[in-house]
């Protein structure tokens, strides 16, 4: 299958991977062509910025989530595109571990066979930016480093030199931008801001205009088009609806993997959208998802929605099927402290959260030790975990789902924590890594029944 692509890898974390992709994809629309959007690793921010200047949704690429196959899976039968772009993570060969390129955006590359562009950060260097221009060319026998983008030039002068130094490495400058303060997007303790939080969409179709001008768009594309043919062989097939799931979905709970509410639609769900912010009451359902996001950002207009959090309450009581993960486990607890203010939730647990300095960021990995609302047998599972925040005075009575041999979780190596027909972690899963899916349409379907 011909699927014409590029994959964007940067030298470091900050070098400024999704405002460049951003402005590729951007130049891409302006030469007629529909682009679709690809992250690697577990980002749900960055992805907001490439679905605003795409108009697509977009999907991760994750081996540790996925495996091989499903990620492979995922970009050939999502890539319905004229051009598919991937946004790497980190630096290029960072990944799992310190001593291979597992989960990296080099491996992800390698599995799509995509060509890549590496971007660099060029303050701070002249002559050395070619050494590592080299080194990042030369670590892996098969880089597939095919041009380079030179971010943050601070003159003329600076160009010039930076030019003369990569000469020799012969590999093409596709881009040159100038360091310009208006091109930053703004961040907080997790990365960006994620786009829906704030409405960012001119901005970013600022950001991504000024940059592309700065871009050899014509000589990305030939790259693009000189992708290799890729093979799958799998067809997705849709069951026909036969329960309906509400996703909570605003400003404050908007990381949602693409795969996993297609994984829901799949298995027989229609997805029903609300907000918990603006809405009095839930759509009609079976079942419940809330997903992460930044309820302690909008606590305040959370706590205020007293009806919504009365019925997401009763719900659980009633037996209703809920999975929640990181955001939505903290708006199930019975408060959040942020800064110098404590906003009251649903407490459907008794649990408070406090947000703290220490970031916990792991890849997961353990096994389930108790059948819940996905799982109706218990196995290994691996997902990844990303906060700024604790659950204290938890309940000594309070039932867990997963141990974890790799990660924090909530308490002491446990997540997934039960209540009624309710399971909420702080870690993320990817449903195609298991039957969590069907297992939770399936719990659904029994719940509408009844």
């Amino acid at each position: 299958m011909k699927i014409p692509r590029i994959t964007l890898a940067g030298v470091t974390s900050g070098v400024g991977k999704t405002s460049i992709t951003c402005a590729i994809i951007y130049a891409l629309q302006k030469k007629g062509f529909s682009v679709q959007p690809f992250k690697v690793g577990p980002d749900y921010i960055d992805p907001s910025y490439l679905s605003s200047i795409s108009k697509h949704e977009v999907f991760n690429l994750d081996v540790w989530l996925m495996g091989k196959n499903h990620l492979l899976e995922s970009f050939v039968s999502n890539s319905k595109s004229d051009i598919s772009i991937i946004e790497g993570v980190m630096g290029y060969y960072d990944g799992f571990g310190g001593d291979s390129n597992y989960a990296s955006t080099h491996h992800v590359a390698t599995i799509t066979k995509s060509p890549v562009i590496l971007i660099l950060d060029a303050s701070k260097t002249s002559r050395s930016i070619a050494a590592t221009a080299l080194g990042f060319q030369k670590f892996h026998k098969n880089s597939r480093i095919s041009g380079l983008i030179l971010n943050k030039i601070g003159s003329k002068k600076h160009e010039i030199l930076c030019r003369q130094a990569l000469e020799k490495t012969n590999i093409p400058i596709l881009g040159v931008i100038y360091k310009n303060s208006e091109l930053n997007f703004e961040s907080r303790h997790l990365g960006l801001i994620p786009a829906k939080e704030k409405n960012l969409k001119s901005k970013i179709e600022k950001t991504s205009k000024i940059i592309s001008d700065s871009l050899e768009i014509d000589k990305i594309i030939q790259i693009i088009k000189n992708s290799i043919p890729l093979h799958n062989k799998s067809k997705i097939i849709f069951k026909k609806p036969k329960t309906t799931i509400s996703i909570a979905l605003d400003s404050s709970f908007n990381f949602y993997y693409r795969d996993n509410l297609e994984a829901l639609r799949r298995e027989g769900a229609a997805l029903k959208f609300f907000s918990p912010i603006h809405d009095k009451k839930l759509p009609k359902s079976d079942g419940i998802y809330i997903g992460g996001g930044f309820p302690e950002i909008l606590g305040n207009s959370l706590e205020k929605n007293h009806s919504m959090k009365k019925i997401i309450k009763k719900s659980s009581e009633e037996n209703i099927p809920i999975y929640a993960e990181c955001g939505g486990l903290m708006y199930l607890t019975k408060s959040i402290d942020y800064g110098n203010k404590k906003y009251k939730m649903i407490g459907l647990f008794d649990a408070e959260t406090k947000m703290t300095k220490k970031m916990k960021l792991n890849y997961t990995k353990g096994k389930i030790v108790s059948k819940n609302i996905i799982s109706d047998k218990l196995h290994g599972l691996q997902g990844h975990e990303f906060h700024y925040s604790e659950l204290n005075s938890i309940s000594s009575d309070s039932k867990f789902a997963y141990e974890l041999d790799i990660g924090e979780g909530i308490k002491n190596h446990k997540d997934g924590m039960i209540q009624y027909n309710t399971l909420a972690s702080y870690g993320h899963l990817y449903f195609d890594s298991s039957n969590y899916a069907k297992i939770f349409v399936k719990n659904c379907i029994d719940n509408s029944r009844r």
